[in-house]
C-alpha cells in the first residue's frame, strides 16, 4: 500500500507576483498601462487595467490611474494574482458548505480532511475539483475561465473558512489585501500546555533541514520567510489551552509551526508532535481520556473560525464566522469536564 504523503500547501504569498521597477533615467513619458505591458510577461492590457483599478499599481507608494504618464526615476510597485499553473482540473460533484456567494466571491466552510488544491497523491476529491464543478453551473463572467481563484489556503486537516474569487477583477482586488495583510483571519486552536498569557510569535519560517514536510522557525532570514502570529488565551484546562490565533502573515503551516516552536504543539497534530501525551499525569485513566479525545478528533485541533475583507465591488467590509465542528466542540467539552471534575489547578475559563 502506498503511503499517503501530505506536502505543505503552496505559500499564500506565492499566489501573487510582486513586481518592483525603478524607471530608467532615459525613459520618455508613457502611459503606465502600456509601460507595464512591456515589463510584465504574459500580462494583457485588461489584466493590468484591473490591477490599476484595484489600486494594486503604486507609483512612489501612491495608487495611480491608467492614464498616468511614467517619468524617469519613478518607483513602480505591482501586485497581480498568478495565473493557474495546472493544465487541467476535472470537475467533481462534491457537496460544498457555502457560507456566502455573489457574482465576485464565494466563502466556503471546508471540512477537515479535504485537500484544497490538487497535488501529489491528491489529484481528485479536492476543494478545487468541487469548485470547478460548482462554477460550471454558473453563467460565464468577465475574466472567469471556469476555474476558481484561490485567494489563500488552509491545510488538509484544518477546518474552516476559505475565500475564493470568481473573476480576475475580484482576484486582483483581494490579492492586494492579502499582500498587505489587511484581511482578518482568526483561528481557534487547542494547544498542549498551560499557556500563561497572550503573546506573539515571530520568526523566519522555512522547510526543516531534517524533514521537508515540516516547517521550522529560524532566526536567519536566509532560511525562511518572515512570519507573525498573535495568540490570545481563551480558556485553560490545565494540561491544554484553548487559544485564538490571528495571522499577520500567511506562511505554510504557520500556526502549527509557531506553536511547536514555543513549546505548545497543537493537540493531536501528528506532524508537529502533538499526537502524544505531552502534559498531564501518568495514570491509566488519564491516558484513556486523552486517547478518547484523539479518536474523537483525529487531526490537529485547528479551525479557521473568522474571515473579514473589503468586498471588491461594494468596497464594504464584510465578516464571517463559523462555529467549531461538532467533534472539536465535543473534545473541548470533555476537557472542560475533566478539568472541573479533577479540580485541575491550571484550569480557568477567562472572560473574553
Amino acid at each position: 500500500m502506498q503511503e499517503e504523503i501530505e506536502l505543505p500547501e503552496q505559500e499564500e504569498q506565492d499566489l501573487y507576483e510582486h513586481l518592483r521597477v525603478v524607471v530608467d533615467k532615459g525613459q520618455s513619458l508613457l502611459r503606465i498601462d502600456k509601460f507595464l505591458m512591456h515589463r510584465i510577461e504574459n500580462a494583457s492590457r485588461n489584466r493590468i487595467q484591473n490591477a490599476i483599478e484595484a489600486e494594486n499599481v503604486l507609483v512612489n507608494d501612491k495608487p495611480v490611474k491608467a492614464s498616468y504618464k511614467v517619468k524617469p526615476a519613478d518607483v513602480i510597485s505591482v501586485v497581480l494574482p498568478h495565473p493557474p499553473r495546472d493544465t487541467e482540473v476535472y470537475p467533481e460533484n462534491i457537496p460544498l458548505d457555502i457560507v456566502y456567494e455573489d457574482d465576485d466571491v464565494i466563502v466556503v466552510n471546508k471540512d477537515a480532511g479535504m485537500v484544497v488544491h490538487p497535488g501529489y497523491n491528491n489529484y481528485t476529491g479536492t476543494l478545487v475539483n468541487a469548485l470547478v464543478y460548482h462554477f460550471q453551473q454558473l453563467p460565464e463572467l468577465p475574466g472567469n475561465d471556469g476555474r476558481p481563484g484561490l485567494v489563500h489556503r488552509i491545510d488538509k486537516d484544518t477546518s474552516g473558512l476559505l475565500l475564493i474569487s470568481k473573476n480576475e477583477r475580484s482576484m486582483t482586488y483581494l490579492a492586494r489585501q492579502f499582500f498587505d495583510h489587511s484581511i482578518t483571519r482568526k483561528y481557534l486552536a487547542l494547544a498542549w500546555g498551560d499557556i500563561a498569557e497572550d503573546g506573539t510569535v515571530t520568526g523566519y519560517i522555512g522547510r526543516s533541514l531534517k524533514d521537508r514536510k515540516i516547517m521550522s522557525v529560524y532566526d536567519d532570514e536566509e532560511k525562511g520567510k518572515w512570519s507573525v502570529t498573535h495568540y490570545k488565551v481563551l480558556e485553560r484546562f490545565g494540561y491544554v489551552t484553548l487559544i485564538e490565533c490571528q495571522l499577520e502573515t500567511g506562511r505554510t503551516h504557520q500556526i502549527r509551526a509557531h506553536m511547536k516552536h514555543i513549546g505548545h504543539p497543537l493537540f493531536n497534530d501528528a506532524t508537529y508532535g502533538g499526537d502524544k501525551i505531552l502534559k498531564g499525569t501518568v495514570f491509566t485513566k488519564y491516558r484513556q481520556f486523552v486517547d478518547n479525545c484523539f479518536e474523537l478528533l483525529p487531526r490537529q485541533a485547528l479551525h479557521a473560525q473568522t474571515l473579514g475583507f473589503v468586498h471588491p465591488t461594494t468596497k464594504k467590509y464584510i465578516y464571517f464566522e463559523k462555529p467549531l465542528p461538532d467533534n472539536f466542540a465535543l473534545v473541548l467539552e470533555k476537557w472542560r469536564n475533566y478539568a472541573n471534575t479533577n479540580n485541575n489547578p491550571g484550569a480557568a475559563a477567562l472572560n473574553v
